[in-house]
């Protein structure tokens, strides 16, 4: 059984898809906190198994000896590390075939303060003496596109990256990435650096973002205080303003960039390039 966690999560909901493109429904399991709202998935077949990161009992029931399991990082940042270790603790109680956890692109070395937990959770992987393969995903190209909506009511990118160039990708090309990974043999021991073909700057995604509506669209480099300040007068709230903040000063570094095309290569198509994004955010507004 391929065992997906936070399976009713945005990029959990899309690595069923893609594993639904190569095998059956019955050879895949939803991990969900809240079984109740996994009733979509039920009716595809697909089974579903409680697994809450904060009630270890829940964990224990949720694996089985031989599964494939994909950890998808929690999105509580600051409290990631003790969740993913109580999933570490659950999938080497059960003798897991594999597991597979969605870490950071170049979290060894990377600048970002969002690397810490996922280094360490890399580290406790390691220690685990499981079958591990680890998923560095890059930026989403998502993570960008979902304020198109305050860049076309102001005509500005903004952000804190100044000229740090963006290897981002589709969320789906990650989730197809991980569906290939979980298919696939002899992936103990494997690390991917995972990051979209072509990389940008935001300047240039301002650029592309004002050739699509025919109209100037321009990119305002913050301070990284500054830039925090305006997302949390958006509504943000402070732990995710910070986060955003931090990792635009990480991509100035060079920590969002990697040229090593292991993504596509990987999931045998070129990446969802940046152009197509922007037009589908552009549709959804």
């Amino acid at each position: 059984m391929i065992v997906i966690t936070g399976a009713t999560g945005q990029l959990g909901q899309l690595v069923i898809e893609h594993l639904l493109k190569r095998v059956p429904a019955s050879e895949i399991a939803a991990a969900v906190r809240n079984p109740d709202k996994a009733g979509a998935l039920a009716a595809r077949g697909i089974a579903i198994r409680e697994a809450d990161y904060d009630r270890p009992e829940t964990l224990a029931k949720s694996f089985a000896p031989g599964d494939k399991v994909l950890l998808i990082s929690s999105s509580e940042v600051g409290r990631r590390l003790p969740q993913h270790q109580a999933v570490i603790a659950a999938a080497r109680q059960a003798g897991v075939a594999l597991l597979a956890y969605t870490s950071l692109l170049h979290a060894d070395t990377s600048p970002l303060p969002l690397a810490a937990e996922h280094k360490a959770t890399e580290a406790a992987l390691q220690a685990s003496g499981l079958p591990v393969a680890i998923l560095r995903n890059g930026w989403y190209s998502e993570n960008y596109l979902a304020g198109i909506a305050a860049v076309l009511a102001h005509g500005a990118v903004l952000g804190s990256a100044g000229n740090g160039r963006i290897a981002s990708a589709a969320r789906t090309d990650y989730a197809e990435a991980a569906a290939a990974v979980l298919t696939a043999d002899n992936q103990a021991g494997r690390i991917y650096e995972l990051a979209g073909d072509t990389a940008y700057t935001l300047s240039e995604l301002a650029g592309e973002i004002a050739t699509q509506i025919d109209r100037p669209i321009i990119y305002r480099d913050l301070p990284a205080a500054d830039y925090q300040a305006v997302l949390v007068g958006a509504g943000l709230p402070d732990a995710v303003a910070t986060l955003l903040a931090e990792s635009d000063t990480g991509a100035a570094q060079g920590g969002l960039f990697d040229d090593s095309h292991q993504l596509s290569q990987l999931i045998g198509r070129p990446t969802t390039p940046l152009a197509e994004s922007v037009r589908a955010a552009l549709r959804q507004d």
